[in-house]
């Protein structure tokens, strides 16, 4: 295939993420539009690269092979029959089709999976000259499939991502209840940290936060680490990943002092944190240690805090977790030049801090409805501008 053939290609995101993705694509350069859910944008084989690589807070890079309306079974077959699948799938590829339907007339999701499977099929026989009677082995690349129906719209798409984006390869364990990388490095995003600035994890778990708060300060790639399943794919141009990769790496800046620290009261997660920024090779950016909340003080100032805490989903947990929520509020009030960012699911967070927040901004945590609580901090004062001589 040619490698500069333009693809129509989506970002996918997590509900409330949406518009992050779309500023991350924009930041690398690449015109897109924000929709639920997603970002579409189009670019070549490099593009594809790119936004693998580079994309923090989105969960996988498709390629949309086909789009229409479908009223019918039969409609859907030809359509779907219908698309260049040559260009895609080899006559040995393994190609599940995943689907999904709502407020469509064709509403059984297996049936829309079985059609659009068995229309594929009929094309490649055709197209690779294959009797019926023969089955295709499918032992080959794995191609994963997706036919969605929104409203009798029907988007037929291919994951060039393979496991999930937020999958960096770091994690070497992770706690009870873990905040994915990509909501990690988004909720750093929609802070106002700057990597001159001091970042705090006041209940760190696996230290999820703060590692992709490193990421970010060095400017790492978060995939530099893995591999996606488009690098399997026989018509895919390998050179591309290399050189991709290779301008990430001229990218990164190792040498920045980043100030990151990060707390738990459970000795065994920091432990857990440690080995995991050690993985990723970011030992020495990051400062773990146990403490509980109640004992962090500092001198420091104009930082910024970020935590996840239990929300007390389980029963008897509730008064535990507003005690911590009491406490916080007790020990992050006074720092005015400092600004707190805290996720949760209970609504009635700013009543055991004591204090309403700046901003409340709503995401979803997997399936769990959160908000985020941001007290901003006072901002540093301006530098005054150097005279001029000219």
């Amino acid at each position: 295939m040619d490698k500069n053939r333009k693809f129509q290609l989506v970002a996918t995101a997590a509900s409330g993420l949406e518009a992050l993705v779309g500023k991350e694509l924009r930041d690398l350069g690449i015109e897109c539009q924000v929709e639920n859910g997603r970002a579409r944008f189009e670019g070549t084989m490099e593009t594809i690269a790119t936004a693998n690589l580079w994309l923090r807070t989105a969960d996988r890079i498709k390629i949309i092979v086909g789009e229409f309306d479908a009223f019918t079974f039969d409609e859907l077959f030809e359509k779907v029959k219908a698309l260049p699948w040559e260009d895609f799938l080899p006559l040995d590829a393994e190609f599940p089709v995943a689907g999904k339907s709502i407020k469509s007339k064709l509403f059984s999701v297996p049936d829309c999976q079985a059609i659009t499977k068995k229309a594929i099929v009929n094309r490649l026989r055709e197209v690779y000259h294959r009797p019926a009677s023969v089955p295709l082995t499918e032992t080959g690349a794995f191609f994963k499939l997706e036919v969605a129906l929104l409203k009798d719209h029907v988007i037929v798409s291919l994951d060039t991502t393979g496991p999930s984006l937020f999958k960096r390869g770091y994690r070497l364990e992770k706690g009870g209840a873990p905040l994915k990388e990509n909501m990690a490095a988004a909720l750093v995003m929609l802070t106002n940290w700057r990597k001159d600035r001091p970042f705090y994890d006041p209940v760190c778990g696996s230290g999820t936060l703060c590692i992709e708060a490193a990421l970010i300060g060095h400017n790492i790639a978060p995939g530099f680490n893995r591999e996606f399943v488009c690098e399997t794919w026989e018509w895919f141009d390998s050179e591309i990943f290399e050189a991709v990769r290779k301008d990430a790496e001229e990218k990164a800046d190792y040498d920045i002092e980043l100030d990151i620290s990060g707390s738990d009261i459970n000795g065994r997660m920091i432990e857990i944190a440690k080995a995991n920024a050690q993985e990723i090779g970011l030992g020495d950016s990051i400062t773990f240690k146990q403490q509980a909340v109640k004992d962090f003080t500092t001198d420091k100032e104009y930082g910024v805090i970020v935590a996840n805490p239990p929300y007390g989903e389980r029963l008897g947990e509730e008064e535990s977790v507003r005690r911590l929520y009491q406490e916080m509020g007790e020990v992050f009030r006074p720092l005015k030049t400092w600004s707190k960012y805290i996720l949760t699911s209970d609504l009635a967070f700013e009543e055991f801090y004591k204090a309403k927040a700046t901003k409340k901004r709503k995401l979803y945590n997997g399936a769990i409805r959160t908000d985020l609580f941001q007290y901003w901090g006072t901002r540093p004062p301006r530098q005054p501008r150097e005279e001029s001589n000219a």
